[in-house]
């Protein structure tokens, strides 16, 4: 990461003291949502945007989301 004294320096894709891309995360959830095994949406993204991220970062992506899932599987039915 780019560093200089003034402490000016203003990330554009990713902003300060952040680790992941919140765009890049959905796209993650919705190849998860689709089927796609962790190692096929590794080899995706590194075939398709030239990035390599490890299954494990994967696995935390798809698992944050999971609690939500969970939610919105057991909510209660509208009736008809």
């Amino acid at each position: 990461m780019p560093r200089d004294r003034a402490g000016s320096f203003e990330p554009l894709l990713i902003p300060k003291h952040e680790r992941r891309f919140t765009g890049f995360d959905d796209k993650i959830v919705a190849m998860y949502a689709r089927g796609m095994r962790i190692r096929e949406i590794q080899g995706f993204l590194a075939e398709q945007y030239g990035t390599e991220v490890s299954p494990e970062f994967i696995s935390s992506v798809t698992e944050a989301v999971m609690g939500e899932v969970t939610a919105w599987q057991s909510r209660p039915l509208e009736p008809m």
